[in-house]
């Protein structure tokens, strides 16, 4: 990506000071005097300012918001390197990371964007004891009656005949005789003594919510080096409109990708990435698709397609993006298969 910084040097005029002296008398008139000063040359120095940051980085939403002193990286918003152990004597402008040693990232932090889904333990089986000789003795019999079977005509009718049928019985069941009994009984034979036993010792866990930070899922790349700071992992980084679009259209694309995957049942083979360099204008329109570079199948490969493409437009830039950018700018996004 090609970020065009357009510097304006802005020179201090002169400060110029006319003080004429009038002549008093025609015979010893003398001319007009002028007296100039100049400003200091300090003062018509422009004051120097901070190069805008070129390189793209994804930052830990949990982390505080600092502003760091000098970097190179823009994000959705300031931060300052830290990591939770400190690295002795360390300088580098990221935190020291675990991850994959052949892959680049802009990546600190892995998470998930949509809500996680209510993690509830499995209920425990339950555990069945057989009736005791007491209960099976205060057991009462149920009440079962044969079903009817029948339907019962009767009266006259000139387009038919009238029916009567009857209503069903609660304890009907299909036996050949009637079962004397009381109603409102369960039919087996200690069903009493099925019910999950309780126990107040050890009480059921609750239903919880898993907790995950709120970034995209990440394949994160190995950092040796790090900080000395301490602190939620973060990386220097300073705020601006650039930044704070990319990351929404980031974050537009991975959740749009996530759910085309599910829905098209693309199935692509393990550690196969698509790499889709496309031009958006100053629109947010996606004008061109450049180039498709692809180790995935062919379903995988459109499905990054589609997520980039999908949900354009992505709203109008800045005018500030506009001057950086100018009227459209090309991009790569790389999808990463596990």
């Amino acid at each position: 990506m090609i970020l065009i910084h357009l510097l304006l040097l802005v020179v201090g005029p002169l400060l110029l000071q006319f003080e004429p002296v009038m002549g008093t008398g025609a015979s010893g008139a003398k001319g007009k005097e002028y007296n100039i000063e100049l400003t200091p040359e300090s003062f018509l120095k422009p004051p120097e300012k901070q190069a805008d940051p070129f390189k793209f980085v994804e930052t830990n939403p949990e982390a505080p918001e600092n502003i760091p002193d000098k970097t190179t990286n823009f994000a959705a918003q300031n931060q300052q390197v830290a990591q939770e152990k400190p690295t002795p004597d360390g300088r580098s402008d990221r935190p020291a990371l675990e991850g994959k040693a052949d892959i680049e990232s802009n990546q600190i932090v892995s998470g998930q964007l949509t809500r996680p889904v209510e993690a509830v333990p499995p209920e425990p089986p339950a555990e069945e004891t057989p009736p005791t000789p007491e209960a099976i003795a205060t057991q009462q019999r149920a009440e079962q009656t044969p079903l009817p079977g029948f339907e019962k005509v009767d009266g006259e009718s000139k387009i038919g005949f009238g029916t009567n049928i009857a209503k069903t019985n609660p304890s009907a069941r299909p036996i050949p005789e009637k079962i004397e009994g009381a109603r409102d009984v369960p039919l087996i034979e200690g069903a009493i003594a099925m019910q999950p036993a309780i126990d107040r010792n050890r009480p059921r866990p609750r239903p919880q919510i898993t907790e995950t930070v709120k970034a995209r899922p990440a394949i994160l790349a190995e950092r040796l080096a790090g900080t000395k700071n301490i602190g939620p992992t973060a990386v220097d980084a300073r705020w601006s409109n650039y930044g704070a679009y990319l990351q929404r259209m980031i974050d537009t694309v991975q959740i749009q990708w996530e759910r085309i995957l599910v829905e098209w049942r693309a199935n692509p083979a393990s550690n196969s990435t698509v790499t889709v360099k496309f031009v958006m204008d100053d629109e947010g329109k996606i004008t061109e698709i450049v180039n498709v570079d692809s180790t995935a199948n062919d379903t995988a490969s459109r499905a990054c397609v589609s997520a980039i493409t999908d949900r354009a437009p992505y709203g109008q830039w800045t005018d500030d993006m506009k001057a950086v950018l100018g009227p459209k700018q090309e991009m790569t996004f790389t999808f990463h298969y596990q």
